[in-house]
C-alpha cells in the first residue's frame, strides 16, 4: 500500500469515526457539562427545598422516617445528611404505586418540604448522559461511542501532529476557507483531545460489556474490592463507589431491630462525619449500611452495622481497595470533576467544550474537503502505519467497537464496489 493511500485509510477512519460519534459525543458533551454543575442548578431550580430554614438540631432519624412515611404514604428506603445544617435532608422513598421518588425535608420537624424523581432534580440530566433511559441498548450505544471516540482522537493525533517546520495551533486562513477550518479543528483537538480521551477511557468501567468483563477480571485478580461473605441487601448502589455496586455484604443478626438511630450512632462513634448517606435494610435482619457522601476517593468510607446490637460488621475505606478499583475509581472521580477540586471541574468543563466546538468544525471541515481525499507528505506512510495499528489495537482491547469497526469496513468495501459497477 502507497503512502498515500495509508494516509488516506487513516483519514477515511478519523472521518468515519467523527461522523459515527460525533453526534452522541455533542450530546454527552452538553449533558456532562450541565451534570459537572449539579449543586448549583438544582440549588437555582429548588432553592425552597433545599435551604430548609431550620431553627433547631435535626430531630432522631427513625422519628424523622416515621413523619416523611406519614406525609408520603411511602416507605424510607434511604436517607442522606448534608454537611452544611441549613441545608434539608433528602430521603428516598417508594411511593404507594411502587415509584422510586425523592423526598427534601426540614430535619428539625420532618417537615417535607418537597417531593422529586429519584435521584434528585438532576437525575434526569444523569440519565440522559448516560443514556440509561434507553436501557441496555442505551449502555451497549454508550459503549460504541466510547471506544469510537478513542479511535477518533488518536488517529486526529495522527493525522494532525504537526510536521517539520509546521505548528502545532494555528487559525491561519480566513473564516470562509477551508485552511481555517482545518487549522480551527486541528488546534481544538490537539488542546482538548487528552481531556477527551480520557473522559472515553473513564467511562468504560460503566459500560454493559467491557465494563461487566472488566469488573470480573478484577474480582478473580483480587485487586478490586473487599470481599464479603453474604449476599446482596441492599438495592441502593448508585451513591457507592463503582467497585462495591452490587457487592455482597456481611451477614447480620436475625434478633430484633434497635432502630436506624443506633446505627448512625455507631457509625458515627467510628468517625463518619456528615454528609453521609443511610441504606435501610431491604429485608429484617440485613445490616444497616452507612456511607461516606465522598467528594474525592479518599473520603471513600462503608460501614455495615448490625440491626440487633449495633456492632459494626465492617468498615471499609478507600485503602482497603485493590489496586485495580484504587485506578478505575480514582477515574470516575476525576471524569466527574470532583477529586481535584474546582480546577478538576473546569477542566472537564473545557473538555466538554471542546467537544462542541469539534463537532460543529468537523462536519464543516469535511463538506469543504468532500472529494480531496488525504494529502500524502513527508512522513504520511510511517505516521499512517501507526494510526492503523492504533485502530486495531483498539479493536482488540474493545471488542464491540472491534465489532463494528469490521461491519463498518465491510459497508465501505461494499458501497466502493457498487459505485464502480457499471450501469
Amino acid at each position: 500500500m502507497t503512502e498515500f493511500s495509508l494516509s488516506r485509510s487513516v483519514w477515511r477512519w478519523h472521518v468515519t469515526a467523527g461522523i459515527v460519534v460525533l453526534p452522541v459525543l455533542a450530546w454527552m458533551a452538553i449533558t456532562g457539562a450541565l451534570y459537572l454543575y449539579k449543586p448549583e442548578l438544582e440549588r437555582a431550580l429548588y432553592r425552597d427545598w433545599i435551604v430548609s430554614r431550620a431553627v433547631a438540631p435535626p430531630m432522631p432519624v427513625a422519628d424523622m422516617i416515621g413523619l416523611v412515611e406519614a406525609q408520603t404514604g411511602g416507605r424510607v428506603t434511604q436517607v442522606v445528611r448534608p454537611a452544611a445544617a441549613a441545608e434539608s435532608w433528602r430521603m428516598a422513598f417508594t411511593a404507594r404505586d411502587g415509584a422510586a421518588r425523592m423526598a427534601f425535608v426540614r430535619p428539625d420537624v420532618g417537615l417535607v418540604l418537597g417531593t422529586s424523581r429519584a435521584g434528585g432534580p438532576l437525575e434526569l440530566v444523569k440519565e440522559l448522559h448516560s443514556l440509561s433511559v434507553l436501557g441496555l441498548p442505551g449502555n451497549l450505544l454508550i459503549e460504541l461511542v466510547a471506544g469510537w471516540a478513542i479511535l477518533l482522537v488518536l488517529t486526529g493525533f495522527y493525522l494532525w501532529w504537526p510536521r517539520a517546520g509546521g505548528r502545532a495551533l494555528s487559525l491561519a486562513g480566513r473564516l470562509g476557507e477551508r485552511r481555517f477550518w482545518r487549522n480551527l479543528h486541528a488546534s481544538v483537538g490537539a488542546l482538548a483531545g487528552s481531556v477527551i480521551l480520557f473522559l472515553a477511557v473513564t467511562g468504560m468501567p460503566w459500560t454493559a460489556f467491557w465494563g461487566a468483563g472488566f469488573h470480573a477480571v478484577v474480582a478473580r485478580q483480587q485487586i478490586g474490592r473487599p470481599p464479603a461473605p453474604a449476599p446482596q441487601a441492599h438495592g441502593h448502589d448508585a451513591h457507592l463507589p463503582w467497585s462495591l455496586r452490587g457487592a455482597p455484604q456481611p451477614p447480620a443478626s436475625t434478633h430484633g431491630d434497635l432502630g436506624p438511630g443506633r446505627a448512625v450512632a455507631a457509625a458515627e462513634a467510628r468517625g463518619l462525619a456528615a454528609p453521609w448517606i443511610l441504606d435501610l435494610p431491604a429485608a429484617p435482619g440485613r445490616p444497616y449500611r452507612l456511607s461516606a457522601a465522598a467528594e474525592r476517593t479518599g473520603d471513600v468510607r462503608i460501614l455495615y452495622i448490625d440491626p440487633a446490637d449495633a456492632r459494626v460488621l465492617q468498615d471499609i475505606g478507600y485503602a482497603d481497595f485493590g489496586a485495580g478499583a484504587r485506578v478505575f475509581e480514582w477515574g470516575i472521580y476525576t471524569h466527574q470533576g470532583r477529586q481535584y477540586g474546582e480546577l478538576n471541574r473546569l477542566v472537564m468543563l473545557a473538555g466538554c467544550i471542546g467537544l462542541l466546538l469539534l463537532a460543529l468544525t468537523g462536519p464543516i471541515l469535511w463538506w469543504k474537503r468532500r472529494g480531496r481525499g488525504a494529502s500524502a507528505g513527508p512522513g504520511d506512510g510511517r505516521r499512517a502505519k501507526g494510526g492503523l495499528i492504533v485502530a486495531a489495537t483498539i479493536g482488540i482491547l474493545f471488542p464491540l467497537t472491534g465489532a463494528s469497526m469490521l461491519l463498518a469496513t465491510g459497508l465501505a468495501a461494499l458501497l466502493r464496489r457498487l459505485r464502480a459497477a457499471p450501469g
